[in-house]
């Protein structure tokens, strides 16, 4: 066979097969970015990843820090209307809405109920219903600093977290991810946890009632549990945004 032939016959070859599966001049994806650039600067936790597909949350230079947002919580135990305060925790709100948009919420087990005398809280967030996992990101924590010292305290170490407020779980300093918890009676906690919002009295009577149905007993431990997953199951079917 001739040269010009040879040529011909792989120029045909390499214009089949670029016609064909459109890859060989394809160009590299770029990687998804680690951390914004904003003043939330939130952080990908790659040796954390979500357990459902869901991306960094919107960082503007000028994070909106005024106003009220309400969060519908559908669950299958009643209606939980969130009031999300941008005035306290903007960041923490900005990703509350992001995941909340992502769907990350929807069809989710609220995973852990305490009943202890100082602290009672439903705890929700994670998609695996096990309390280990996040969104694949973290930011910084938005500290409150006008919570009331627990009566007795002479320390001022511990704060009243007050029936109805809204926090974010964390595992340490600027480790909050999408876990969060809602007060059902008033708690003594440190201030080391996030207020950035409240639950209406609707919401409240709903967690009253699981609280009432109580945690779900260890294996073979005859002593009632007061930590653990709720006995009545509650499941968040969707969250949804209604107001700016």
């Amino acid at each position: 066979m001739r040269a010009t032939s040879v040529i011909a016959c792989a120029a045909l070859t390499v214009a089949g097969l670029l016609s064909t599966t459109g890859t060989a001049l394809a160009q590299p994806t770029a990687a998804p970015p680690t951390t914004t650039n904003g003043p939330c600067g939130y952080v990908a936790t790659p040796d954390d990843p979500s357990p459902r597909p869901v991306s960094l949350p919107p960082d503007p230079a000028k994070t909106p820090s005024k106003g009220i947002v309400k969060v519908l919580l559908a669950t299958n135990q009643g209606p939980m209307l969130l009031s999300l305060d941008r005035a306290k925790a903007p960041c923490t709100v900005q990703s509350f809405l992001h995941l909340a948009k992502s769907r990350f919420y929807d069809f989710t087990t609220c995973h852990r109920l305490t009943l202890y005398d100082t602290l009672k809280v439903l705890q929700c967030g994670d998609p695996t219903g096990t309390g280990e996992r996040g969104p694949g990101y973290s930011y910084k924590d938005e500290l409150p600093t006008d919570l009331p010292n627990w009566p007795g305290d002479t320390t001022g170490t511990r704060k009243v977290y007050a029936r109805g407020t809204l926090a974010m779980a964390n595992a340490g300093p600027a480790t909050n991810g999408s876990q969060f918890f809602l007060v059902f009676g008033d708690s003594r906690l440190r201030p080391d946890y996030t207020v950035f919002g409240s639950v209406d009295r609707l919401g409240l009577k709903a967690i009253d009632r699981v609280a009432a149905a109580g945690v779900k007993p260890a294996e073979g431990d005859p002593v009632p549990a007061v930590d653990g997953p709720p006995n009545r199951k509650t499941d968040i079917l969707l969250a949804l945004k209604l107001s700016f």
